[in-house]
């Protein structure tokens, strides 16, 4: 098959994707693949194989074919080529949940500079690289590169990446239990679909959707959350989005976990564990079996809760999510103060902090967790987080982590 023929079958699969329909695409796209001589079109249509099986969550295929694009990139030895190749290894890493990999391909592709393409990806690598952060819980990191992610959707007037950094910052503002900036940046989201969507897909909006959600059931909004979830999940079933359905079957069971009806959440976080297996999201199912736990500790069966804890931090330590183990071990911690274990409570205390210190999760100025208790929160110039509070009562005259710092480097 010719270059001509090539764009044309390429082409031909972007319509039937299009139209929602993804088997006749997949089937177009793979007898390009095998058929193919032109070495650019072989490139492109493994590039629309990453994303199809990105949104079916076929993650493990997702990572198959990112790693057969690097491949056809490195025998072009074209640094465009390559700088997108590692970009979809980074998002396919991700997916699984592999994060140091995430950040590592991220730090390979802005190392390629000099080309328009690469000049053109590096918002977009910014924005895998800082959910590669947040992953490992890395925070200041993580802050640091959605702000870049923003700043290049800016300068080029990118309003779906924009769309998606926003969704990230929402989802980054939840773990630092920040709520109001928390919603703040899914209806700033959402707004953009509305304003700019309509040739989008609806995943975009589905997305925005399922962000407010979250944010709408921490500040206890529940029919709201349940509204946001609902319109989510209708279009996560229309597009067949797996990923998508998996993380709105956990929103629902965690808004039915805060109305305390423990019979309807259980069925839902088991239907959110099946299709958190299915796509290989680690992380998620170690979010699952938190809310797991929650609700066994409602029901008052301390047993079970330790049971589904031990799963959680397991799979937590698997991925380096360090802000999912802390809170395994603050759970833990309040069920063996209950039952009165000063054994087990005090190995739970130590490993607490000894987290908390990890994470950096305190304010530089007042020496309080941050991360703790619903509290708004403001970010420096370099990225290091204070409460807003602290900033407005002490004024701020320069970082004082940052301070610290240089202190503790000039004494090395």
């Amino acid at each position: 098959m010719g270059q001509d023929q090539t764009k044309h079958q390429i082409e031909k699969g972007l319509k039937l994707y299009q139209a929602n329909q993804t088997a006749k695409a997949l089937e177009a796209w793979t007898v390009v693949l095998q058929t193919t001589t032109d070495p650019g079109g072989k490139f492109r249509v493994l590039g629309c194989l990453i994303t199809a099986h990105s949104e079916m969550g076929k993650y493990k295929e997702m990572l198959k074919y990112a790693l057969t694009q690097i491949d056809t990139a490195r025998e072009m030895e074209d640094p465009d080529y390559l700088t997108e190749g590692y970009l979809n290894l980074a998002r396919s890493n991700e997916k699984l949940c592999d994060f140091q990999k995430t950040v590592s391909y991220c730090k390979t592709c802005l190392d390629m500079q000099g080309t328009t393409v690469s000049l053109q990806l590096n918002g977009q690598v910014c924005l895998s690289m800082g959910n590669g952060f947040l992953g490992l819980s890395v925070f200041q990191r993580s802050l640091e590169s959605y702000e870049k992610a923003l700043r290049y959707a800016h300068n080029n007037d990118d309003k779906m990446l924009e769309c998606r950094v926003c969704c990230s910052l929402g989802n980054f503002y939840i773990q630092l239990k920040d709520y109001e900036k928390a919603l703040f940046f899914p209806c700033k989201a959402a707004e953009l679909v509305n304003d700019y969507g309509k040739s989008w897909s609806l995943k975009y909006r589905a997305m925005s959707q399922y962000h407010m959600s979250v944010a709408y059931r921490k500040l206890e909004r529940l029919p709201d959350a349940m509204e946001c979830c609902e319109e989510s999940m209708k279009i996560a079933l229309q597009h067949g989005d797996l990923p998508l359905q998996a993380l709105c079957y956990l929103n629902f069971a965690d808004i039915h976990r805060c109305r305390s009806d423990s019979e309807k959440a259980f069925p839902r976080y088991e239907k959110a564990m099946t299709l958190m297996i299915d796509i290989g999201n680690r992380l998620g199912q170690g979010q699952v079996l938190l809310g797991v736990a929650k609700c066994w500790l409602i029901t008052k069966d301390h047993d079970k809760a330790l049971m589904s804890l031990g799963q959680a931090e397991e799979l937590a330590e698997g991925v380096g999510n360090k802000l999912c183990t802390l809170k395994v071990h603050c759970l833990c911690e309040g069920i063996f103060r209950e039952r009165g274990q000063q054994d087990e409570l005090r190995e739970r205390v130590v490993k607490s902090l000894q987290c908390v210190e990890e994470l950096e999760m305190y304010c530089g100025m007042c020496g309080e967790s941050i991360g703790e208790k619903d509290t708004q929160l403001q970010a420096l110039p370099c990225s290091h987080i204070f409460h807003l509070k602290c900033l407005q009562v002490n004024g701020s005259k320069g970082c004082s982590r940052c301070r610290r710092s240089s202190m503790k480097q000039a004494f090395v």
